[in-house]
């Protein structure tokens, strides 16, 4: 087996200091996820989703970026899966995008609440078409015998609903509304950069540098 105790990495891509950071945490993410989307990288796209369920334990999966904006980060999924149900339970994540190529970090974490039926509607009817049957032929999160229970219910639904299958009562979209982001850049000798922006009361936005 590997000695995972002995890998090392030095970080040395590039600088994150505050006369160059952008004073609105929406800013700053976007430029960064700009600048991985334009480096094609694998799944520049990925982020790591936690949650916490009734029962206080946490959870985490991947899931894909589908909007942000002022408001927040938006992606879509299953209601009725683990991970929204624990949202059901407990409205609060965070998200952590991981640009390894780039020796990036970002976190963010906030409040997170369901977008409108309408922004649901509209981005289930841009998805390809098996995987708007998809969303109808899996249960997700529950138990299931074999894989062909999935491809019975997708032939199930393609006989439904056809080529235009509406979207699921439980399927739509969540919007985390920050009041916490962090960035981080790997730098040399493990001293890395880390700039947190906090929400502050007055809705302005505090930014603090961490030590690493």
């Amino acid at each position: 087996m590997e000695d995972l105790a002995h890998l090392r990495k030095s970080y040395e891509r590039d600088a994150l200091e505050e006369d160059a950071a952008a004073d609105q945490p929406m800013r700053q993410f976007e430029q960064w996820l700009h600048e991985a989307l334009t480096a094609n990288i694998p799944e520049p796209n990925a982020m790591t989703l936690a949650t916490v369920g009734p029962d206080g334990r946490p959870s985490t999966r991947i899931v894909l970026i589908k909007g942000s904006d002022a408001r927040g980060i938006v992606w879509y999924t299953n209601y009725d899966s683990r991970k929204g149900r624990e949202l059901a339970a407990h409205p609060f994540a965070a998200l952590q995008f991981h640009w390894v190529e780039q020796e990036r970090v970002v976190r963010i974490e906030g409040r997170v609440e369901r977008v409108s039926d309408e922004e649901s509607d509209a981005y289930f009817q841009s998805r390809p078409l098996d995987s708007r049957l998809g969303a109808w032929a899996s249960p997700q999160s529950q138990v299931i015998s074999s894989r062909a229970v999935l491809v019975a219910n997708a032939a199930k639904a393609a006989a439904q609903h056809g080529l235009h299958p509406p979207r699921p009562p439980h399927w739509g979209g969540f919007r985390l509304v920050p009041d916490t982001w962090e960035f981080w850049q790997g730098r040399k000798s493990r001293l890395h950069d880390r700039l947190r922006y906090t929400l502050a009361q007055n809705g302005q936005w505090q930014r603090d540098r961490l030590a690493p």
